[in-house]
């Protein structure tokens, strides 16, 4: 078995850079086991090559260069798990927000998928059954934006106090909620607690329409002209659930509860 590697062998097993490996060794990370004297050629043991694949593994938990050579030099098992568990806390979080934005990439796919083939949004008024829905309305946003859209969950959470946050949970699901002439964002929670903002949307039969930004005024005008007509129903508030989001726009649908 091999007992030394050069810096460009080395450099092909870690697929690591020969400059990320020199780098390494003037910061005194990673030093080769041994450099010739007359030609200054760095070679590297079996060991140094576990140090740097443990360096790759550290630093896709986003750890910083000078984290991990505190790590590496540690003696004290019980520092390395604490910073370990801060480090796997952290690489959590970023998974989780790489799957909401896949979530949103394939959303707005779909969009375009539907938009380059001629599917069109169904603008008729038609009747759908939804299970009790509850919702956390925004404490300042009113209507979508290209960055809150993309980042609502982010605004939601940190208009919860410490205490919490750690009680809510929210569908990848948005919308505006509209009473008295007042429109707030909302958020479809799939946990909660009682807090200023909550409102339950209840079960039953909803007045629905596909709408766009453009038109949405007017099917909302339709929807409560045939709540009044046909079903004798006034609401207190109406809904526009983003239902489609493309990268630069988005559509809705409409919604109107009709009591039994």
């Amino acid at each position: 078995m091999k007992e030394y590697f050069s810096i460009s062998q080395t450099a092909k097993i870690t697929e690591m850079t020969t400059e990320t490996l020199r780098h390494y060794d003037r910061i005194d990370l990673v030093k080769p086991c041994k450099t010739d004297e007359w030609t200054g050629y760095r070679y590297y043991s079996r060991q140094e090559i576990i140090r740097l694949n443990t360096i790759k593994a550290l630093q896709c938990m986003d750890l910083k260069l000078s984290e991990i050579k505190e790590i590496l030099a540690y003696d004290d098992f019980d520092k390395i798990i604490a910073t370990l568990k801060r480090a796997e806390k952290s690489t959590d979080e970023k998974i989780a927000e790489l799957e909401y934005a896949k979530t949103k990439i394939q959303r707005a796919r779909k969009f375009y998928e539907n938009k380059s083939n001629g599917v069109q949004t169904q603008e008729s008024v038609f009747v759908r059954h939804y299970p009790q829905r509850v919702i956390l309305l925004s404490d300042k946003m009113d209507k979508p934006t290209l960055d809150n859209l993309w980042n609502y969950h982010r605004h939601f959470y940190e208009q919860l106090s410490d205490n919490q946050k750690t009680e809510f949970s929210f569908e990848d699901l948005a919308g505006i909620y509209e009473q008295n002439g007042q429109a707030r964002l909302f958020a479809v929670c799939t946990r909660f607690t009682e807090t200023d903002g909550i409102k339950v949307l209840p079960q039953g039969n909803w007045l629905c329409a596909d709408c766009t930004e453009e038109n949405r005024r007017l099917v909302i005008e339709k929807l409560l002209e045939t709540a009044k007509n046909q079903y004798d129903v006034t609401p207190e508030f109406t809904i526009q659930l983003i239902v489609l989001s493309g990268i630069l726009q988005w559509n809705y649908q409409a919604q109107i509860f009709i009591p039994k």
